[in-house]
């Protein structure tokens, strides 16, 4: 067998590999040993004809169905061979078979950039952070309290705390129905944040039987549409708070908590947990991305393709039985995501080489002591989590990212930018 590699690009290169008709037998061989059970040759029972009659009538088929799977096993003959080191899928760019002579083919295969560190420690970073104040604890009590609420069917809605159910019908330009645009039943609560105001400013105060048009222009992102709506009431619903008292909080809790003020404590701790993991996911992001910044190289293909083809797959898990949509557009949906995927295939790179340097390892006492803290949690024995701990490479790299990014937040210098300070299109960006 002779290889021959060229070089293509810093991270990509292609291999030719020609192989001689004696070296091709035995690959065959095993072929049309492996095609034998399923062939029928009148006189022999299913499987049982003579090979050499089987390669008389059907060895050029078998040979060519054959053809992508010796390819594969060539190369990886030829990786070995000259220590190739590819990463991703390789890519078959040609191939030509002359029966009884060779079989030559060109595969592409990606390789690792050559990554020389810069700076990644004592960076100076902005990240956007959450801090918890009481008018967050209190806009939580009163979900919870929504959320435990009952209903009473009233004539009119007075107040904020009402739900409206509504037949809609849309309008054209000029008033006039639109057939097929109707919507029985709409339902409206009143204090939904959600809920856009034109459809609090009409429907706040309306009573059972009333009829109101709705206009206004609809904006999302940097798109707009006109909305012409007539709603008829049909029911107005008062949502009823219960009190918050001490007894409403033992019954919602099974008298794990008995006062309100210990019950107020543990959503204000909840939430400080909630708001900590959010806003060192935050410092993170402001750390990767510096780093990717101050570090400019070529990415492989195939770690991109790798990134969008997981996100695809995320999107079809939100479809019944992972079907797409007909109309779905794959190409398009790889090329919005195009700049995720490099981002996130840059940072793979970066952390290992980060790791390589820093010299960062997990043993078994971090992986018992992470059992410890999990077991009582899952309900599962602390041992028999030790021992899945310990051959699993997943959690030992979870573990060692948490560890990469203590090295990189203690080095930084991190200025804190509080959300309710910036103007919320900055927030959300």
């Amino acid at each position: 067998m002779e290889v021959t590699v060229h070089t293509t690009s810093e991270v990509s290169r292609e291999v030719e590999i020609e192989v001689k008709a004696d070296e091709l037998q035995p690959h065959f061989e095993k072929a049309y040993r492996e095609y034998r059970p399923k062939i029928e040759i009148n006189g022999f029972r299913k499987g049982k004809a003579p090979l050499d009659m089987i390669k008389k009538l059907y060895g050029e088929m078998i040979e060519n169905e054959y053809l992508e799977k010796l390819t594969s096993e060539l190369y990886r003959e030829a990786v070995k061979a000259k220590d190739l080191q590819p990463i991703g899928e390789p890519t078959l760019v040609d191939l030509n078979y002359k029966r009884g002579e060779k079989l030559w083919v060109k595969i592409q295969y990606d390789v690792r950039p050559t990554i020389e560190l810069k700076q990644y420690k004592n960076l100076s970073v902005e990240a956007v952070v959450h801090k918890t104040d009481d008018a967050e604890i209190e806009d939580e009590l009163l979900r919870i309290r929504r959320i435990n609420s009952t209903r009473e069917e009233v004539q009119n809605a007075t107040d904020s705390e009402h739900i409206i159910s509504a037949d809609l019908q849309e309008l054209d330009e000029g008033g006039v129905p639109m057939i097929g645009k109707k919507t029985d039943g709409a339902k409206f609560y009143l204090a939904d944040p959600q809920l856009e105001q034109p459809f609090k400013d009409v429907l706040q105060g309306t009573s059972t039987g009333s009829e109101h048009n709705i206009r206004f222009e609809h904006q999302h992102d940097e798109h707009t549409h006109k909305v012409n709506l007539k709603a008829n009431v049909k029911k107005i619903e008062k949502l009823l708070l219960p009190e918050l008292n001490d007894d409403f909080v033992t019954k919602l809790t099974k008298e794990k908590v008995h006062t309100v003020d210990e019950f107020r404590k543990g959503i204000h701790e909840d939430l400080e947990s909630y708001w900590k993991e959010k806003n060192r996911r935050s410092v993170i992001n402001s750390i990767v991305s510096e780093i990717i910044r101050l570090h400019e190289f070529q990415v492989p293909e195939s770690l991109i393709r790798s990134v969008l083809e997981n996100l695809l797959e995320d999107v079809k898990g939100q479809y019944p039985n992972k079907q797409l949509p007909e109309d779905f557009d794959t190409e398009k949906f790889f090329q919005e995501n195009r700049a995720y995927a490099v981002f996130q295939s840059k940072w793979a790179l970066l952390r290992e080489e980060i790791i390589k340097a820093e010299k960062l390892t997990i043993d078994d006492d971090a992986l018992v002591a992470l059992a410890e803290k999990e077991a009582p949690k899952i309900g599962i024995d602390k041992e028999r989590l030790i021992a899945y701990y310990k051959s699993s490479d997943q959690i030992k790299d979870r573990l060692l990212g948490d560890k990469l990014m203590d090295v990189l937040i203690n080095s930084s210098k991190i200025t804190e930018l509080d959300d309710k300070s910036l103007p919320n299109k900055l927030v959300k960006g």
